[in-house]
């Protein structure tokens, strides 16, 4: 019997093939590749636009060009004004985690930003590529909009840059649409501080405690002035084709304070404004009815002073994370295989349609022979995290890297961890039984090590978190825990 395409599955069904990476090192040569290729794509973090490439399913359309907008120089970087806190267009979720101007400033973006993904994820994926996929599940965009941020976008015309700037809150023009024209990238993200006589909070409602599409999120700010609300804004996500502002919660709190009656009307205000859709993740009366209680609860916090940030393990490197990627080529492409330090050894081989998993596990070569094989493909799209690698000294999924873009960094697999603190760690998890089946042992062993670089001694909370991105088949969490918390006493006890 014949297999045809349309009976196989999206997962088997090749997508779209990557024929070069463009990797510019300013953001005007980056405008121009732009202008010069209309049917090439910017990536950065790449975990949206990765999956989009792959579940494409037409291999038959020609090999797409990307604009590897990580090295350029700067592009990472996040600068105070008086009023504002200014992110560039390479900002990952984690560098706004890692940094407390945010919780204490800006704390309803803070807030989204530790819930996104995981921590492997949030090392790559972007702020501005969350505003630019535009889903009204992407949970920073509420935030943004309720603190009225908005985005400084930039193109070439005739040679020139031009700049316009566009209030977040009037960015989106539909499902997964924006009003940004051909070749304009966002330059910057400029985010209001509260003021003294502000407070936010933004919350979200999940099906599971980590990596969980939001069924519904919002983002609150209320301006005091005694106990007298002055201005109150309420954005919601995953009830519309869009992120939503609620100008009924802004009627009902306006004039009044957050007494238990007032947060009363406002709650069902809210919920009775909007006609939530019906997904596979809940039903609109649920959604509805949820509404409701995630605003009185929100509001509760704000009038007791209980909204709080927690800063989850970010598994990163602080040296490398606001610097550019490194690019050795201006272009890489099928002509040159791909050269990337892995565990301290030169490997090539490959081309830029692998993503950084296929070619650890299929491409690499050094002298003494393959690499990487031990780095495991779960689910290929960024939920399992049986691919976690070490990139240039952060976690990552490998499945949602474009290999390109690694070009010229340095990758540790679990194969190398014992240069990097790892033995003790894979020493406790055969003492604590915590190897089970295997399989997704390397990438817990890898993310394990990056969370005891960054905390020698965590808490259950810290180790729950760090390992939030990593899922195991056999359900056996409390001896990798354990595990983690024996190599972190042992590493105390040196």
């Amino acid at each position: 019997m014949t297999t045809t395409r349309h009976s196989l599955h999206p997962v088997q069904t090749p997508g779209r093939a990557i024929g070069r990476l463009i990797r510019p090192q300013t953001l005007r040569e980056a405008l121009h590749a732009l202008a010069v290729d209309r049917e090439a794509r910017p990536i950065a973090g790449g975990t949206d636009l990765l999956l989009d490439l792959q579940r494409s399913g037409d291999n038959s359309l020609a090999p797409i060009t990307l604009i590897d907008l990580s090295t350029i120089e700067s592009f990472r970087s996040i600068e105070e004004t008086e009023n504002s806190l200014v992110l560039s267009g390479g900002v990952t979720h984690n560098q706004v985690i890692a940094d407390q101007r945010f919780s204490e400033r800006c704390q309803p973006l803070a807030q989204a930003c530790a819930e996104i993904g995981s921590p492997q994820l949030r090392n790559r994926a972007t702020i501005a590529g969350n505003i630019v996929t535009a889903s009204p599940a992407n949970d920073s965009i509420s935030a943004l909009m309720a603190l009225d941020a908005s985005v400084e976008l930039v193109r070439l015309d005739l040679g020139e840059v031009v700049t316009r700037t566009v209030p977040m809150r009037k960015l989106f023009s539909g499902f997964r649409a924006t009003r940004m024209v051909a070749g304009e990238l966002i330059a910057r993200v400029h985010v209001p501080k509260l003021s003294t006589s502000e407070r936010g909070i933004w919350v979200k409602l999940g099906l599971r405690k980590a990596q969980a599409i939001s069924v519904v999120h919002a983002a609150i700010v209320v301006d005091l002035s005694g106990d007298v609300v002055t201005q109150a804004t309420l954005a919601l996500g995953s009830v519309a084709p869009t992120v939503v502002l609620v100008e009924e919660f802004t009627e009902a709190l306006v004039g009044g304070s957050l007494d238990d009656e007032t947060i009363k009307v406002a709650a069902a205000a809210s919920a009775e404004a909007v006609e939530p859709i019906d997904d596979v993740r809940a039903t609109a009366r649920y959604r509805t009815d949820q509404i409701g209680v995630l605003i009185a609860r929100s509001l509760r916090a704000l009038r007791d002073g209980t909204a709080s940030t927690i800063a989850p393990p970010t598994l990163g490197s602080a040296d490398s994370v606001a610097k550019a990627s490194p690019s050795p080529r201006e272009v890489v492409d099928d002509k040159t295989p791909i050269q990337i330090s892995v565990n301290g050894e030169p490997a090539t081989g490959g081309h830029p349609e692998l993503t950084l998993l296929d070619w650890l596990r299929d491409e690499a070569h050094t002298e003494t022979g393959p690499v990487g094989s031990g780095t495991k493909e779960g689910c290929a799209e960024g939920e399992c995290g049986a691919c976690t690698v070490l990139l240039d000294g952060s976690a990552v999924m490998s499945c949602l890297v474009a290999a390109g873009q690694a070009d010229g960094s340095a990758v540790t697999t679990v194969e190398g961890l014992s240069s990097h603190g790892g033995g003790k760690l894979q020493d406790a998890f055969v003492d604590e039984f915590a190897v089970q089946c295997g399989f997704c042992i390397p990438g817990f062993l890898v993310a394990g090590t990056a969370l005891l670089s960054e905390t020698s001694s965590p808490d259950l909370d810290q180790i729950r978190l760090g390992l939030s991105g990593n899922l195991c088949r056999c359900t056996g969490y409390y001896p990798i825990i354990e595990a983690i918390r024996s190599a972190a006493s042992a590493g105390s006890d040196r």
